[in-house]
């Protein structure tokens, strides 16, 4: 084999979920051309990767349609593909594998477990956790007679990158200076922590030492971040430059926390402590960061989650117990654990713990 597409087209936090395995691929395997066939918008994801890798951005949007998707095709037919890797499984890839099939290309697609993570709704106390999504994507290239060992630690050598771009914006990190990121956000309501509470998460760091830099996206997240600021706490929404040195500033930070969400991702993937906050969704499903480790987990074991895979469902109670009965107090301990300042805790006024009792309810 020596050229191999590998596909997959969203979402952001899919997409770099697959960094860790072709990037252990294309060093473990140099004389194999690797194309990765992704969206447009991150395409940035893969700007330090080997140079056996290719990427091919696209904007969905411009290969609508059957006729849209056999452009597509046509576009990647004279690449002369040995074979294919997809990572997606939906109607767009299911249409490119089956005319790469056709043209006698090997194939192999990515088996979800769709029927397994539906059995997890309501079942994450006492449902079995479920195959990581890498480990998915490793099954695939295994399919392919790839073996791969994911050794994968960052996205770049912290040691030999050029920060003059983000240091420029932000100013450069102090010896024992901690920096915390926090990424309040999510796709779905279901996936948000109260803001309210974490903005006050955010100030507390601040007010112990930490520089807290506020990750978000678009106008509407800039406008919530921007009343956050202040003495410590910075809002980046529209001022790093673009995503690259977003991710640039997510290599420098001490932890980040994150929803669900694709930052969750991006700062697993340059090697940065998680603490990672779950609400309707459960991390059974298999959608952890990479190599985040179990005890950076922020969740309450309710019956009644997860409600839902990837968030999308309304609460039944209406009031998204599973984050809004979670005091703050539990997201700062794992923070400080982290950063070694567990008897910050102490010091702080702590609510009260407990996780609230909704048995029969």
């Amino acid at each position: 084999m020596n050229k191999l597409l590998v596909m997959r087209l969203s979402s952001i936090g899919d997409v770099a979920m697959t960094v860790p395995i072709i990037d252990s691929m294309a060093r473990q395997y140099p004389d194999l051309n690797i194309t990765v066939l992704t969206a447009q918008r991150c395409k940035t994801f893969f700007d330090w990767m080997p140079d056996n890798v290719s990427v091919k951005g696209i904007n969905v949007n411009d290969y609508k349609g059957v006729k849209g998707l056999a452009k597509l095709y046509n576009e990647l037919k004279p690449l002369n593909f040995d074979a294919v890797a997809d990572l997606h499984d939906v109607l767009r890839t299911i249409y490119l594998t089956w005319r790469f099939r056709l043209s006698g290309v090997k194939v192999k697609v990515i088996h979800k477990g769709r029927g397994s993570k539906h059995a997890l709704i309501g079942h994450g106390n006492t449902g079995r956790q479920l195959q990581p999504t890498v480990e998915r994507y490793l099954d695939v290239f295994r399919k392919l007679g790839l073996n791969i060992i994911p050794d994968f630690i960052s996205a770049f050598d912290k040691s030999t990158t050029d920060y003059q771009a983000i240091d420029s914006i932000v100013g450069k990190k102090a010896v024992g200076e901690r920096w915390v990121g926090i990424a309040p956000f999510a796709a779905h309501e279901g996936k948000i922590f109260p803001l309210d509470r974490m903005s006050l998460v955010a100030k507390i760091l601040a007010e112990r030492g930490c520089r807290v830099f506020l990750f978000g996206a678009g106008d509407k997240e800039n406008e919530t971040l921007s009343k956050w600021e202040g003495k410590g706490v910075m809002n980046t929404v529209g001022k790093m430059g673009g995503l690259h040195n977003e991710i640039l500033l997510m290599s420098e930070l001490d932890c980040m926390v994150s929803m669900d969400s694709a930052n969750m991702h991006l700062a697993s993937m340059v090697d940065v402590p998680v603490v990672s906050v779950w609400g309707a969704t459960h991390p059974k499903a298999g959608f952890l960061g990479w190599r985040q480790k179990p005890s950076s987990i922020v969740q309450l074991d309710l019956r009644c989650r997860p409600c839902s895979i990837y968030g999308k469902k309304e609460c039944k109670f209406g009031d998204y117990r599973c984050l809004s009965y979670m005091p703050k107090e539990k997201i700062l301990r794992h923070i400080y654990r982290i950063l070694g300042m567990e008897d910050k805790l102490m010091a702080d006024s702590v609510a009260d713990d407990r996780i609230f009792n909704t048995e029969g309810q």
